[in-house]
């Protein structure tokens, strides 16, 4: 009996899970023997229903539950602040008095927009917030609930994240520039571009070692390696997915922050601190670069 028990897969139910990281963390719990997943996208669960939660969890009893779902148009946001922080906030105390009701651990993705971004170093988990528009706001409430209602959680804190899918500035620029000769980036906000399947490699670590026993819960910052502003990130998508495409794109222009109008305001300095991350779990950040190089790869693959 104890070996069985030994054996058996861990079960992980994601919500979100048809999201840019939720579908990255889905692919990668089924390509893991160590994992069993249950993948429940917004037609099989609305987190802003919490009787679906309860029902939910009640029924499929997994080990752990990851928070992927997330209302994430940082613009759109300001103008629909009611399902923003629903979604953001509401859901998650929902789902963390479900998982406190059955003893069932909690990981929750949140972003770097909790903060202003007015630290040119970066931000560790003990900086203080300070969220710009609804979307960052509503995250942080988000964290605070969770914090408040269920001790075991990992909240991970995640930024500029890229994938095949959604609404990322990769696909975005990839977009543009079929349809445009000139496009324009600013040049004054940085960050450290992270990919989903990045991410999704990152929680599970994390999962196997909490599983195993590792008393470390709390709030992690993680994010690609290297910084870079948004121009020069452009720059860098264009070079990428030139070996497979070819773009009209003829000129490429700097801007700043302020003659790039946008609905929500944005940190100029999205740089995440991660020695706490290695320090407690010894995972260490990839180069986004590569990252980026293998996404082309997915988004081209008969090229």
């Amino acid at each position: 009996m104890a070996l069985d028990l030994l054996l058996k897969p861990i079960k992980i139910l994601i919500t979100g899970a048809h999201g840019q990281v939720g579908s990255a963390l889905t692919r990668a719990v089924e390509a893991d023997s160590f994992f069993e997943v249950v993948a429940l996208g917004k037609s099989q669960l609305d987190v802003t229903d919490s009787e679906q939660i309860s029902e939910q969890l009640a029924h499929h009893l997994p080990d752990y539950v990851v928070n992927c779902a997330a209302f994430d148009d940082v613009d759109e946001a300001e103008s629909q602040s009611e399902l923003c922080y629903a979604v953001n906030s509401d859901a998650v105390e929902a789902l963390a008095f479900a998982c406190g009701d059955l003893s069932i651990p909690m990981f929750h993705l949140s972003t770097d927009y909790v903060f202003d971004g007015h630290y040119a170093s970066g931000y560790t988990e003990e900086d203080e917030v300070a969220p710009l528009g609804i979307y960052g706001d509503s995250k942080w409430q988000g964290e605070e609930r969770l914090r408040q209602a269920l001790p075991k959680h990992i909240i991970l804190r995640v930024s500029w994240l890229f994938s095949e899918q959604g609404n990322n500035f990769v696909l975005r620029t990839l977009e543009a520039a079929k349809k445009q000769s000139e496009l324009q980036a600013v040049t004054d906000r940085k960050g450290c571009p992270t990919s989903a399947s990045d991410v999704a490699r990152v929680i599970l670590a994390m999962l196997k070692q909490i599983h195993n026993g590792a008393d470390a819960w709390g709030t992690y910052h993680y994010c690609g390696a290297e910084v870079i502003n948004r121009y020069d990130f452009c720059k860098e998508i264009l070079i990428a997915a030139g070996q497979y495409e070819n773009f009209d794109v003829e000129k490429l222009v700097p801007v700043s922050s302020k003659d790039y109008v946008t609905e929500a305001l944005r940190p100029n300095t999205s740089v995440l601190m991660c020695k706490k991350l290695l320090s407690v779990f010894g995972i260490r950040q990839r180069p986004w670069r590569q990252e980026l190089q293998w996404l082309m790869r997915d988004i081209y693959p008969s090229s």
